[in-house]
C-alpha cells in the first residue's frame, strides 16, 4: 500500500521554531477533535508551549476547550480573511494551551476564501508571524478535503492521522495518503506523515483487532504503539468544556493521551538526532 507514497513518510526535521501538525482524516467520527484537545493538553502538561487551531466550522475543538462560540468577536474566520492578526484572536484555555477558536462564521469565510488571492496560503502566512512563540501547533481539520484542509496542509510540517479500526479504514487511508502526497509535490515539499493513531479501540471487537493488525502489517514503524481506547469518560469530557486530563485524570483515556504525547516527543527527538 505504500508504493508511490514513500516520499511522504518520515518525520519532518526539527528547527528552532514551532512544529505544526495537522490532524486530518477525511472521514468523520474518528476522534480527530478529541485527539487535538487532549494531545494539546498533554503537551501543555509536559511544559510545552502549545496552540490548537480549530479549523472546522462545527467549532467542536473550541467548545471542547471550554470556549463558548457565541461569545467570540474574533475567530479563525477573521484571521483567514486578513481582517485581524492572529494574536488578537487567540484565547487561553483551562487546559493551559492557547486556542485559535472557531464558530459558524468560518462557513461564510470559506466561501470568500475561494474567491481570494493566495487562498491556499492564508493560514501559513498568519502562522509565520508568531510560530516561534510555540513548541507545537496542532490544527483540527474539517472531515473533508476543502480549502480549509488545504490551508492546514500547506501550513503544516506533518500530518497526524487518527484511524478508527473498522471496515473501509484502510481504503480511506490510502486516499488520504495520496492527497498528502499531492500537496507535498505541488505546494509544500516539507510535508510528512507524523504517524497513524488507532482511536476508539476495543480489543474485544474482532474486526477492530483485524484492522489494527493490517495497519501494523502494511505500515510497519508508522503506527503509534499507543492505542486510544473507547472510553466513556473520554467521550463525556468535551461536553464539560475540558480535556480528559482535567475531567478524569486517572481514566484510561487520559493515560492513553499522556502516553501518546510522550511517544510523539520521543519520536521527534530521535528524528532530530538523525
Amino acid at each position: 500500500m505504500q508504493k508511490g507514497i514513500s516520499s511522504v513518510w518520515g518525520l519532518s526535521k526539527g528547527n528552532n521554531v514551532g512544529k505544526i501538525i495537522a490532524v486530518v482524516n477525511q472521514k468523520g467520527g474518528v476522534a480527530k477533535t478529541t485527539t487535538c484537545i487532549n494531545l494539546a493538553a498533554s503537551f501543555a502538561m509536559m511544559k510545552r508551549r502549545v496552540m490548537l487551531i480549530d479549523l472546522d466550522p462545527q467549532g467542536n475543538a473550541t467548545v471542547g476547550s471550554g470556549i463558548n462560540t457565541r461569545d467570540l468577536s474574533l475567530s479563525t474566520a477573521e484571521v483567514l480573511l486578513n481582517e485581524t492578526n492572529i494574536h488578537s484572536a487567540i484565547r487561553t484555555t483551562v487546559g493551559k494551551y492557547d486556542l485559535l477558536p472557531t464558530n459558524h462564521d468560518l462557513i461564510a469565510a470559506e466561501v470568500h476564501l475561494l474567491q481570494s488571492e493566495k487562498r491556499e496560503t492564508r493560514l501559513k502566512e498568519s502562522l509565520s508571524k508568531m510560530i516561534d512563540e510555540y513548541d507545537y501547533v496542532l490544527i483540527d481539520c474539517p472531515p473533508s478535503l476543502n480549502i480549509l484542509t488545504v490551508n492546514a496542509l500547506v501550513a503544516a510540517d506533518s500530518v497526524l492521522i487518527p484511524i478508527q479500526c473498522e471496515y473501509f479504514a484502510l481504503e480511506g487511508l490510502t486516499a488520504l495518503l495520496k492527497t498528502v502526497e499531492q500537496i507535498q509535490t505541488t505546494v509544500n515539499p516539507r510535508l510528512r506523515i507524523e504517524g497513524l493513531l488507532r482511536t476508539m479501540y476495543d480489543g474485544r471487537n474482532r474486526l477492530a483487532v483485524e484492522v489494527s493488525e493490517q495497519l501494523l502489517r502494511h505500515f510497519p514503524g508508522r503506527v503509534y504503539r499507543t492505542v486510544i481506547p473507547r472510553n466513556v469518560r473520554l467521550a463525556e469530557a468535551p461536553s464539560h468544556g475540558m480535556p480528559i486530563l482535567l475531567y478524569d485524570e486517572k481514566s484510561p483515556g487520559s493515560l492513553a493521551y499522556l502516553a501518546l504525547a510522550g511517544e510523539m516527543l520521543q519520536r521527534i527527538s530521535e528524528a532530530e538526532k538523525v
